[in-house]
Parts: structure tokens; sequence; C-alpha cells
């Protein structure tokens, strides 16, 4: 058997490290095959799998809504990864925070945060296609705006159990109570993905999310501005030193045991690529963070990306896109997982400046809020038959915050 199983590490990272996808269909170029949907949300569990079984800390889905993407419903596909998988986390790697209602997204994240035991984040964007605007009912002109109020709201959602609220973009909420509760009352770890918006990285220094900067197609460092902008607001917010933001980045690797293996090997996929059509791989290679070559070649970009960026807490990798076929792409991650990642993480904590923050977790959120206090778990009052019999959603909801229904007609 290809992969090697590994322990579960308990304790806390400094970094997390793992993949991430956006399940596109392409024909092989060197074959002509092109996967089924079906193939390929099965081979995208089974990479999600190897993944946990190689020891790799995460594994995101991106949500698209148009061919050849398949991932139009990452909640449901996590939720079967989740049954299927001990101790990896899931995530988005976009979650269209313009175009979905954040009610949908607060209730159906929560549920997936208990089905997962805690071991979900997300990570909200824009994301990069045009037609999902009016698909979904929105207007792109109002895309910053969408995205800025969407999020405040799913803020909310997440944090009080009574919600009565008004905005441009949905209709009011009055005595809003969204279900469930996150876990243990500690709503998931929140990434605002961008790559060309300081008022995304604005609103996630406001908050002290986290902020991604996608690093993948762009020139070496294009994105440092952005990340200095938001570690430089983080502090400004008070939540800490710069130094302190969290931050993560993508990246997009292909690897073999010897560099030229993996040059061959990769060529035909990504020049044949629709969208990397006509470029040269050797060209993108040396320009962008594209890593081609052996397990040391990747080590040592990847290591550029802690000089150029400062340190930081979560690195993911695209492995398994532009047509790769799923045996090879199961053996990337085998490779990332067990050659490339754990000298990763030596050389990279050795690096690390002193009092820099470890990747969040359910668990780190967890005891920051209650210490060694049981978290709360909230258990709702009775039904009338339409909604609650009294006023407080739950037995322990806050007294000064009833919930006020509107009067009937």
């Amino acid at each position: 058997m290809l992969f090697t199983l590994v322990n579960d590490r308990r304790k806390a990272d400094p970094m997390q490290f793992g993949i991430f996808s956006v399940g596109d269909i392409a024909p092989d170029p060197t074959t002509g095959y092109t996967q089924s949907e079906a193939e390929r949300i099965d081979n995208l569990v089974r990479i999600a799998q190897r993944a946990d079984e190689v020891g790799l800390d995460v594994f995101a889905l991106g949500e698209h809504h148009n061919p050849p993407f398949v991932p139009s419903s990452p909640p449901t596909l996590l939720a079967h990864i989740a049954a299927l998988t001990k101790r990896i986390i899931l995530s988005t790697s976009v979650t269209l925070i313009t175009t979905n209602d954040p009610v949908k997204l607060a209730e159906d994240y929560a549920m997936l945060q208990h089905v997962a035991k805690g071991r979900l984040d997300l990570m909200v964007g824009r994301g990069n296609t045009v037609p999902v605007y009016p698909w979904f009912g929105k207007d792109i002109r109002q895309g910053v705006a969408l995205a800025l109020e969407n999020y405040n709201l799913l803020h909310r959602l997440w944090r009080e159990d009574v919600v009565d609220w008004e905005g441009s973009f949905r209709t009011p909420l009055q005595g809003f109570t969204s279900t469930p509760r996150p876990l243990d009352d500690v709503p998931p770890f929140v990434w605002h993905g961008s790559i060309r918006t300081p008022e995304i990285a604005e609103q996630a220094a406001y908050y002290g999310n986290g902020y991604f900067a996608n690093n993948v197609l762009a020139p070496n460092f294009h994105f440092k501005p952005l990340v200095e902008f938001y570690r430089d607001r983080f502090e400004h917010y008070g939540h800490g030193r710069r130094e302190d933001a969290i931050v993560g980045l993508g990246g997009q690797a292909f690897i073999a045991k010897r560099s030229q293996d993996a040059v061959a090997a990769f060529r035909p996929y990504f020049e044949e690529y629709p969208i990397f059509k006509g470029s040269s791989l050797d060209d993108f290679m040396a320009r962008t963070p594209l890593s081609v070559g052996s397990p040391q070649e990747v080590i040592d970009k990847t290591l550029t990306f802690q000089e150029g960026f400062g340190d930081y807490q979560r690195q993911l990798f695209a492995l398994d896109g532009l047509a790769l076929p799923v045996e090879m792409a199961l053996e990337q991650v085998e490779l990332l997982g067990t050659e490339v990642v754990p000298v990763l993480r030596k050389e990279m904590a050795a690096r690390r400046a002193p009092g820099v923050p470890d990747a969040p977790t359910h668990a780190s959120l967890v005891t920051a809020k209650y210490g060694e206090a049981e978290p709360r778990q909230p258990r709702p009052n009775p039904n009338r038959g339409d909604n609650l019999s009294g006023a407080s959603p739950y037995q322990d909801s806050d007294p000064d915050s009833p919930a006020r229904f509107p009067l009937a007609a």
C-alpha cells in the first residue's frame, strides 16, 4: 500500500499544512480521458482520506456553481468526508459570502461543525466567477459591499442567541435564532480570502480573524502588500502585535523523487490546461510560487514564503487539479505528507520568532473562551407548535436579550 498511516498528533502545531482543491475537470492531455462528475466527486473523497492518513492538517474545498467544477455544495461533501476521516481539519478554500444567504451559511456550517466534532473552519470570499452573481439574484457591482455586510451578519448569528438585524441586501431579521448553535458555543474559525481587496483584509483585521492570500498564479510575493496591510490593521484594532496576526498562504506544487522527472511529468498537464495554454512551465516556475521538483526543491521554495511574508500559520497546496489522474494526485499527497511537510514543520519551527501564535483549532478556541471550565451546551426551551413557548430560545439565554417576534396583523 502506497500510503503510510501516521500517528495522531494531539499537541498544537505552530503551522498547519494541507491541500486545497477546486474540484476542476479537464481532459487528461496524455490520454484524452475526461473524468465524469461522479468519478471526480469520488476521487475528491479519496484524496481527502489520503491526506488524513499521511498526517496532513487540512483538506479544503472551493465552492463553484459552474462546469467544469463539481463542488457546488461543500457542506454536503465535507460532511461525508468528516465521517470517513479521523483527525484532519476540514475547510473551504472559498465559501461565497456574496451570493449565499448568511443565515443559511450560519446553519449549514454550524451543523457541519457538529458532525465533524469541531474539525472545521471556513474561508469566506467572493470567488472569481462573474456569472455567479446573477444566477443567485445578486449584482456583481455590489460584490464588496455584499461580502462585508453578509459576513458582519454571519459573525453575529454565530455569537448571539437572538439577532435583530436590518441591512441592504436581504430581508430584516427579528428575534431570529440560528440553529444549531456552534459546537461548544464556539464558532468555526474564519479566514477571509482575498487577492486584491484591502476592504476584505480590513474586515479580517477588525474581527481578529485569519487572512488567507491564495499565492498562486501571480508573480512571487505579489500579495505581500495586502498581507502587510492586514498585519498593520490587526495590531491597530488591538488584537496583538502585527506578528500575531493569523496568516495563511496558498501554493501549487508537483513533486517527484527527481526534479527532471517532476518537470517532465507535469509539463503536459500544465501547458495544455486551458488557463495556462501558451505559457511556459519553466517561466512560470521561475516567476510564481509554483513549485515543481524534488521534495527538497519544494521545501526550499516554500521556505522563501516564510522569508518573504513573515511567520504564518497555514500553508495549503493545490495538488489535484489540471486533469491529473487520481492515482497521480494520491501520490502527490503521499509525497507532500511524508517527505515535504515533516521537513517544513521542523525548518519553519526553527526559524519562527518567539511568541508567534500557533494555528487556531477548535480546541484552542474553546480553551481561549472557557479556560478549564466546561463549555456551554445550549439546551432549547420547548416548542409551542410553530416556535418557542417563550421569548428565550435556550434555557441559559441572556434574559436581557429576549426574542421579540412580529405581532400578527
